[in-house]
């Protein structure tokens, strides 16, 4: 087939085109020719909460990737609609995570469709925002009546789809695992890349830093006078994209600066694999959620996990098994990395998620795409 994604690409940073990325590969290798339709302008940088939205990595040579869409000029949506239109792909897989997108690549697949040959999927992250902001019901709900069929990657998003569309093919299918970042280093070695000392334990929070995603829970978790005893450390590898003060504030009121190692810089993909392999266990200790590409990472390097009874997070780590499934409270976390040290889990965690992570295949997803567009047909 010919396939076109629509969703952020190399030379923009983050899960989303990460995933976008390696979903192109995989169609590749299954035979069909993929053309990845990046953002010329995805955010006007004043709405931009980090340092930056691009990567110094270099996008996979085999990639066709051509920067078309800017977010925020309708008269570009309606270019590159009728460019799209007049090529005629048989399948155009659209990403949607955030309402504010949904006014440009609503108003592309709306033109799309209209040659009446090419089938539009939308693979969704969130329906509902995390952080709410006027006109996202209506953006998003505009959005959605543009596809034929709609992929959710956690079951919550999967029940929310129905307040927006109840008459399009729909399916849930887990979010593949993120084989693309590197090898699994030995710990030790991963220690000494981040200059870290080997006889401290070290759990890890990764990614974005929103308030949403719970760090404050974690740190008064880390205060826990019950760890003490552990030598236990927090790896925080992320940029900030919450108030830094208020968490370095905590840091100090908590007597946490020795035991909190901040990397809050540009993270390359080169170099994920020495925080992630550096840790014994992995948190997420979200307030909401729907799914999180954080796990797949660790899954990729068979690390136990720490998540939150909110969103997705559940349906992804077997509780007590590949990892646990807390109350997203300072105590309930505490209990749990007390419990992985004090009762030596994690051998037996990690053979746990060897075993499970053979069902986050991206065959799992490329399939569910071709069984929604028989749907749609």
């Amino acid at each position: 087939m010919n396939i076109i994604i629509i969703g952020p690409a190399n030379p923009y940073r983050g899960g989303i085109a990460a995933l976008n990325e390696r979903l192109a590969i995989q169609l590749m290798e299954e035979g069909h020719q993929v053309e990845m339709i990046n953002f010329s302008l995805q955010y006007p940088s004043f709405l931009f909460p980090g340092k930056t939205q691009f990567t110094t990595t270099q996008a996979p040579p085999q990639l066709v990737i051509k920067r078309m869409i800017n977010a925020i000029n309708p008269f570009n949506w309606l270019i590159t609609g009728w460019k799209l239109r007049k090529q005629k792909p048989d399948l155009v897989l659209v990403r949607f995570w955030l309402p504010m997108m949904g006014p440009s690549t609503g108003t592309i697949c709306k033109l799309i469709r209209s040659n009446k040959h090419s089938k539009i999927i939308a693979i969704v992250d969130n329906l509902i925002p995390h952080e709410k902001r006027p006109g996202d019901a209506l953006f998003t709900r505009y959005f959605v009546n543009q596809t034929h069929g709609l992929i959710a990657l956690s079951d919550c998003v999967y029940q929310d789809l129905d307040l927006f569309r109840k008459n399009r093919p729909k399916k849930l299918t887990p979010h593949p695992i993120y084989d693309h970042y590197g090898e699994i280093l030995p710990k030790q070695a991963a220690l000494q890349l981040l200059n870290l000392d080997p006889s401290h334990r070290y759990v890890l929070f990764f990614g974005f830093i929103r308030d949403y995603k719970g760090l404050d829970l974690l740190l008064e978790a880390l205060a826990d006078e019950r760890l003490e005893h552990h030598n236990i450390r927090l790896i925080v590898a992320g940029e900030f994209y919450a108030n830094e003060e208020k968490y370095l504030k905590l840091i100090a009121d908590l007597k946490l600066t020795e035991k909190v190692h901040l990397y809050t810089g540009y993270i390359p993909d080169s170099e994920i694999n020495r925080y992630f392999c550096a840790a014994d266990l992995i948190t997420q200790p979200y307030k909401s959620a729907t799914q999180s590409g954080v796990t797949q990472i660790g899954f990729h390097f068979n690390k136990p996990m720490l998540v939150t009874k909110v969103g997705g997070l559940p349906e992804i780590i077997a509780h007590n098994q590949s990892g646990y499934v807390v109350d997203p409270a300072p105590e309930a976390i505490a209990d749990a990395i007390l419990d992985f040290y004090e009762h030596e889990r994690e051998s037996l965690m990690v053979a746990a998620v060897e075993k499970e992570k053979k069902r986050f295949g991206w065959d799992n997803l490329t399939n569910t795409i071709f069984e929604i567009k028989k749907l749609c047909s």
